[in-house]
């Protein structure tokens, strides 16, 4: 405090100081001026020839640069630079003696003075250095230029220009100096920013400046005019389509908890407000009629965007994570098109389990088709439409598989129609699992061997072949208690209820009263008279033994099937083939510290060609849903060209996933 009261009265009284000074000797060496016969100023430094007043210049000079020292330690921000160009300026004057040019060859000056005189114009002498401050560096081959002396108001108080403006100094001296500056350069241009990320390869964003949204155009890629397996066209009759879109927008509090993997992100674009706004456009943009979303924050859901969607046109459902996790998954539909049937959310901790001790959930829709009027007596059937978030966990691909094993089994519960096939289903979310791993085969093949199987592998995510201890799946992976059997299947719906499973008349009961079982005497029964010691006879024409075809009926309702092996009978498809069909490289839907990978997806439900090839999806005849058309991805290059995700036009660190489909209108 006492040193701050100090800077603010003595600086005024230094610079008070000073002015007065530079008055005395400016009045001086006025005085000095006018007893030479001509003040014009004809170089930097014209020697002036001894004469009568060499002692007094030579007095006058010394006190200057006596006076010039002490003037440093007054001066805050004081330019030596500008120093230099005064006593360049001065000296010049002191010295300049033009009525005697012409004898200049014979009156010579002294060595210590021509000395004195370079040393005062290359300005080697260091000025003394103030207490407690840097020294000043040297400009490395500076360019000097002769400016005029400006008088901008708003330089008069400062003693030095900023960096880049014109360095010129008000002087109060005669109007015939002349300033000196160094040249202005231009200013050296940033460096092009380039991904943050070490170790993980570098591409310099495009060299012109390219909007977002022409960097990260996604195109649409229509499927409704191509011809299918069997060389029919989508809609030859009545189809009943639609929209859906699959997107995790990045909870809030999980990007400020993780807030390392958004480092390249400026902090204005990871804000909430800029986020929905630029989240809802983009709903707004597609507008899908059926909207799941993954990574939904609760409080920002009750308050902004459910009542957005609300306006937007539709009915939204949310489950939340269990635990004290504050985000979970939404289902939206329009009214207009869909009526709701009914709606299940799923849970899938199970408490005292360990394999399913998470807090993920998902959520599953049975969703009614509303046909126009126009159409007459036509009805389409119900949609399934399934939503979750799976584990993130890496190493935990046993959790993944008994997760998703509880949602299949769910989705079969909800679409199961009367005669035990299914209704048309589509299953999205973030499953966490790359393309090609145990688990995406395992969701559209419909079977895992999962037995001695590494965790780490499930998924596919990371490779951890290099650790000595792996965790491997066991069978049976979970116990019968959670309720599901190796099909995904409720174990209760696994079997017909009672009443269907007895369904005998009397005469087919009847049958085994004389049947050849029944006429054998049991070991070991007691002999009673009248009671036990009697044979049953069999009628004339009976048969000894029941119809075959009859027999058939008390087999099990699923055949045998190999310990160890998880299967499902959905028959799903993938929306997406994972590969950009311009240039083959891989799809990616995320891309974590600069990775690029696919872990979102949309399946649909299939039938099976006849080959039964289902490698190539155009093999694919659909069911009752049929693919129309998909907005494409994006690779990794083109990614990291826009700097990654998020970004300035994609506020979350996944893409959307959008496709169209149709389903059939049948007549009854």
């Amino acid at each position: 405090m006492i040193a701050s009261c100090l800077c603010y009265l003595l600086l005024p009284a230094a610079r008070l100081f000073r002015a007065i000074s530079d008055a005395c000797f400016t009045c001086r060496k006025n005085a000095l001026l006018a007893k030479s016969s001509s003040p014009q100023v004809e170089g930097d430094f014209a020697m002036a020839p001894r004469g009568p007043d060499q002692e007094e210049c030579e007095g006058l000079l010394q006190q200057w640069r006596k006076e010039g020292s002490s003037q440093v330690l007054s001066s805050v921000s004081e330019d030596p630079l500008a120093d230099k160009a005064l006593a360049q300026s001065s000296l010049a004057f002191l010295m300049d003696n033009p009525g005697e040019q012409d004898a200049a060859a014979e009156d010579k000056w002294s060595s210590r003075q021509l000395s004195d005189l370079r040393a005062a114009e290359t300005l080697e002498e260091p000025f003394p250095q103030v207490l407690g401050e840097a020294p000043v560096s040297e400009v490395e081959a500076p360019l000097w230029a002769a400016v005029p002396v400006q008088t901008g108001s708003q330089y008069a108080d400062c003693a030095v220009l900023p960096m880049g403006a014109l360095a010129t100094e008000q002087w109060e001296e005669d109007p015939a100096v002349v300033a000196w500056s160094i040249a202005t350069e231009p200013m050296p241009q940033p460096e092009t920013p380039i991904w943050p990320f070490e170790s993980l390869g570098q591409l310099q964003p495009p060299p012109m400046e390219i909007p977002y949204h022409e960097i990260l155009w996604r195109e649409w890629e229509d499927f409704s005019t191509q011809p299918d397996a069997q060389g029919l066209e989508a809609g030859d009759g009545p189809q009943f389509q639609f929209t859906l879109m699959s997107y995790n927008i990045l909870a809030q509090d999980l990007m400020q908890q993780s807030s390392e993997l958004y480092l390249h992100c400026h902090p204005d674009i990871l804000n909430w407000n800029y986020r929905f706004a630029n989240l809802m456009q983009e709903f707004q943009h597609w507008d899908p009629d059926i909207l799941c979303l993954q990574e939904v924050q609760e409080d920002h859901y009750w308050e902004q965007l459910e009542p957005a969607l609300q306006m937007m046109g539709f009915t939204c459902f949310y489950k939340r994570r269990t635990g004290c996790k504050m985000d979970g998954c939404a289902v939206c539909y329009k009214p207009t098109r869909f009526r709701l049937l009914c709606a299940s959310p799923v849970e899938y901790f199970r408490p005292g389990l360990e394999l399913l001790n998470r807090d993920n959930v998902g959520l599953v829709l049975l969703l009614q088709p509303l046909v126009p009027e126009g159409l007459g007596q036509v009805s389409v059937a119900p949609l399934c439409v399934a939503n979750t978030h799976v584990l993130y966990n890496p190493r935990r691909g046993d959790i993944k598989l008994a997760q998703m094993a509880i949602l299949l089994a769910e989705v079969d519960k909800v679409a199961r129609l009367s005669d035990g096939s299914h209704c048309p289903i589509i299953l999205c979310g973030d499953l966490n699992s790359v393309p090609n791993s145990p688990l995406y085969n395992f969701i559209r093949d419909g079977e895992l061997h999962y037995n001695g199987m590494p965790a780490w592998k499930v998924s596919g995510q990371e490779d951890f072949s290099h650790q000595l201890y792996q965790r491997k799946l066991q069978a049976p992976l979970w116990p019968s208690s959670l309720g599901i059997n190796d099909c995904c299947q409720y174990v209760s719906s696994c079997h017909p209820k009672r009443s269907e499973r007895h369904k005998y008349g009397r005469d087919f009961l009847l049958r085994f009263r004389f049947c050849s079982i029944a006429c054998q005497r049991p070991v070991g029964l007691v002999l009673m008279e009248g009671v036990t010691d009697t044979k049953p006879e069999r009628p004339a024409g009976w048969s000894e033994s029941v119809v075959e075809e009859d027999i058939s009926e008390l087999e099990p309702v699923f055949p045998s099937r190999t310990i160890g092996t998880v299967q499902h009978c959905l028959h799903l498809t993938s929306v997406y083939t994972h590969f950009l069909p311009q240039h083959g490289l891989p799809e990616v839907t995320t891309m974590p510290l600069g990775l690029g990978m696919t872990v979102d997806y949309i399946f649909f439900s299939d039938e099976s060609c006849e080959n039964g090839n289902r490698t190539d999806d155009r093999l694919v005849r659909d069911g009752t849903l049929k693919l129309l058309g998909r907005l494409s991805l994006l690779s990794e290059e083109i990614l990291w060209a826009a700097n990654g995700l998020p970004n300035p036009f994609c506020s979350s660190d996944h893409l959307c996933l959008l496709a169209s489909f149709s389903m059939e209108v049948t007549t009854p």
